[in-house]
């Protein structure tokens, strides 16, 4: 008989759920979706009751079809940089401000004041920024005394699955970096950057490798989700460290970019990378000693839904009454329209800007609009200015080491036009899996498998993919790139100075 091997993956708009049989058969995947509560601009937020919901409706799915006892372990990966806070019993004191919340400038600037900009780097790996759960709880201490002063725990989002199903409050080393409070040379919580904002230690969970096996599922979490009471859970990681696993990036030197709501361009190193710029930012790799120099921007995936519901509701009815996918139709208007969109150009900041910006304030703009310009072009822009913003973080990449080839994941990944257009930007071979969108999912099982020792390595993972033939870069096309990503930059540049002016109006 078969056994099994559940991997969860809590991203922005929903938790996917995936069955994978030891030896790495892809059985069935079950989807749940939740909200996201966006407003003031700049703010985002999350029931994280909606994300047990999701973990247990969609478990349940999955385990219909199989014997629960026969499921080994589960594990999970999970949006980053968000700020939960509980209780000592574990109850959430107010809804998760997640990744995409930039609210926290104050607190960012305050962080900077006390611990220095350069200090901070080092010890941390990343900048000080309002994105990262730091500055968020820190902006809850002025705003919202109360669920400050009430905080037992910190959590990231699969560190709350792992308290509901285990009762422990426990996170991994990558979502350890993302909080702004870890320290990434030793790999323990930051007594210097936590001293120095008056932020006691002890609201931070125990920091564990990946593969730690944390807990079993209790009584009552069986009960909710499907699972065999006893079952193992192995602790997981953040959806970027899963993605770079899960792109079989593990060997030194590896780099893999991941379009999702977000996109990130992230490598395996045996060291730190700290790039001079600081565009770049380094977290733990699933991989235990091993490093993840990133860059992630805000605005990905979600620059094209938000493109799509804005100016193709008739596109998406069409293909629901044919029974097509929507992005075959979305990609054949993006083929419509000639390289750079007759000119248009589209930056991609619409909830501001980690890299490479670094810049909460910045707003998306399309640029260069006339008269002639269809809804075909603004769609391919789009495309164009997410990939020209990947090309800004893989610049800093490339000052460290050369990139020649790019292995891609995530749901942005299925498509040849898509990619086509990533590699003449990027100027890469684009390399895909067989499975993109289940990247972070396979990843997850793998670290449960590791974890309850079923494999004696990572390179599991090749269980689990296969590498798909390259798509390489047109020359012409990537010259012609070139040309425009400085036009990219330049267009961000005139427009920072009106940034702040253009926040001032808010939602209420």
């Amino acid at each position: 008989m078969p056994k099994y091997l559940l991997a969860h993956d809590l991203g922005t708009s929903g938790n996917k759920a995936t069955l994978f049989t030891t030896e790495g058969e892809l059985i069935r995947s079950s989807t749940r979706a939740y909200p996201t509560r966006y407003y003031n601009g700049n703010w985002a937020e999350q029931d994280p009751e909606d994300w047990w919901r999701a973990v247990c409706d969609s478990s349940r799915d999955l385990l219909a079809a199989v014997d629960p006892a026969d499921v080994l372990a589960v594990a999970f990966s999970g949006q980053m940089m968000g700020c939960l806070c509980v209780d000592k019993s574990g109850t959430p004191l107010a809804d998760s401000i997640i990744w995409a919340d930039m609210r926290a400038q104050d607190a960012e600037r305050f962080i900077i004041e006390r611990v220095g900009a350069r200090e901070f780097f080092h010890i941390a790996g990343h900048r000080p920024g309002a994105s990262y759960a730091l500055a968020k709880f820190l902006w809850l201490r002025e705003e919202h005394p109360d669920v400050y002063r009430n905080t037992h725990k910190i959590l990231q989002a699969k560190d709350y699955m792992v308290f509901k199903l285990t009762g422990r409050f426990c996170t991994d080393y990558s979502d350890a970096g993302g909080t702004n409070a870890f320290d990434m040379n030793t790999f323990t919580w930051s007594d210097a950057i936590l001293d120095a904002v008056n932020v006691p230690r002890e609201v931070f969970p125990e920091a564990v490798e990946s593969t730690r096996v944390v807990g079993e599922v209790t009584a009552a979490a069986a009960e909710a989700c499907g699972l065999k009471k006893g079952t193992s859970v192995v602790m997981g990681a953040g959806d970027g460290g899963c993605g770079a696993l899960g792109a079989g990036c593990i060997q030194n030197g590896d780099t893999y970019c991941c379009m999702g709501t977000s996109a990130w361009i992230a490598g395996t190193t045996a060291k730190p990378v700290l790039d001079k710029h600081q565009t770049l930012f380094c977290f733990a790799h699933v991989i235990p000693g091993c490093y993840m120099p990133t860059g992630t921007m805000q605005a990905a995936g979600s620059s094209y839904a938000y493109v799509k519901r804005t100016f193709f509701d008739d596109i998406i009815a069409k293909a629901e009454a044919a029974g097509k996918d929507v992005y075959d139709l979305l990609n054949e208007m993006i083929e419509a329209s000639p390289r750079g969109a007759k000119g248009l150009l589209y930056l991609p900041y619409l909830t501001g800007e980690r890299s490479p910006r670094w810049n909460p304030l910045a707003t998306a703009s399309f640029l260069g609009m006339t008269m002639n310009h269809t809804r075909e072009d603004y769609l391919r822009a789009t495309i164009e200015g997410v990939a020209m913003n990947l090309a800004v973080i893989l610049r800093a990449f490339r000052e460290n080491a050369a990139i020649d080839d790019l292995i891609l994941t995530g749901g942005g990944a299925q498509g040849d036009v898509v990619t086509k257009i990533l590699a003449d930007v990027l100027g890469c071979s684009m390399t895909r899996t067989n499975h993109p969108k289940e990247a972070t999912s396979m990843a997850a099982a793998v670290i449960a498998g590791v974890g309850a020792g079923l494999y004696e390595g990572f390179d599991a993972i090749y269980r689990f993919i296969d590498l798909m033939p390259s798509m390489k870069p047109d020359a012409q096309a990537q010259k012609y790139y070139e040309e425009r990503i400085r036009v990219f930059d330049d267009c961000y540049e005139a427009l920072k100075g009106v940034y702040a002016e253009l926040r001032t109006d808010k939602e209420d």
